[in-house]
């Protein structure tokens, strides 16, 4: 069961019915979805995929997918599951354009970071960024993840595999 989450400034939460126009809103815009998964998809896609959340994902108990809220308002998704593509945990997060530049990214990420290693026991967590997508890749950078290697994608883009190791300095920023 996905727990409830904090941090300075987000609340992190399952998903609700209720969710579904923010969640359609937030994958339909190019700005966000160019960076997730294949790329920008119809809105049909994007309210299928919503529906799987709640009849595969929280149903089967298959990986932890949280609701992003700052002030009641979702502002994004994370994840954190184990993929084939790293051989391990990998963290996965969006934010809606609104929420940019407030440092809200770097909080999201450290927080899935925190929860992979303290709630999950992982000693290291992945994170696979999309070559161009210099934000994401500087953000990660900034908090400890390392670049592990490269993959070539089918339509020649280049995705960039980055791992963070657990470390004896590592705090949690989750509230206790």
């Amino acid at each position: 069961m996905t727990p409830t989450l904090r941090t300075e400034r987000l609340l992190l939460e399952p998903y609700v019915p209720e969710d579904e126009e923010g969640f359609v809103t937030l994958f339909q815009d190019t700005r966000v979805s160019q960076w997730m998964g294949d790329g920008p998809a119809s809105e049909a896609a994007d309210r299928a995929l919503f529906g799987r959340i709640f009849s595969k994902v929280y149903a089967q108990d298959l990986f932890d997918v949280w609701a992003v809220r700052r002030n009641g308002l979702l502002v994004g998704h994370a994840e954190i599951k184990l993929t084939d593509v790293v051989g391990g945990h990998e963290i996965i997060y969006a934010l809606a354009p609104t929420a940019w530049g407030s440092g809200l990214g770097t909080e999201l990420a450290e927080a899935l970071v925190a929860y992979g290693f303290d709630t999950l026991g992982l000693t290291k967590v992945y994170a696979t960024v999309a070559a161009p997508n210099e934000a994401s890749l500087t953000l990660l950078g900034r908090i400890g993840f390392e670049h592990v290697r490269d993959i070539k994608e089918d339509d020649g883009t280049t995705t960039r595999v980055l791992a963070r190791r657990l470390a004896a300095t590592d705090k949690s920023p989750l509230a206790r």
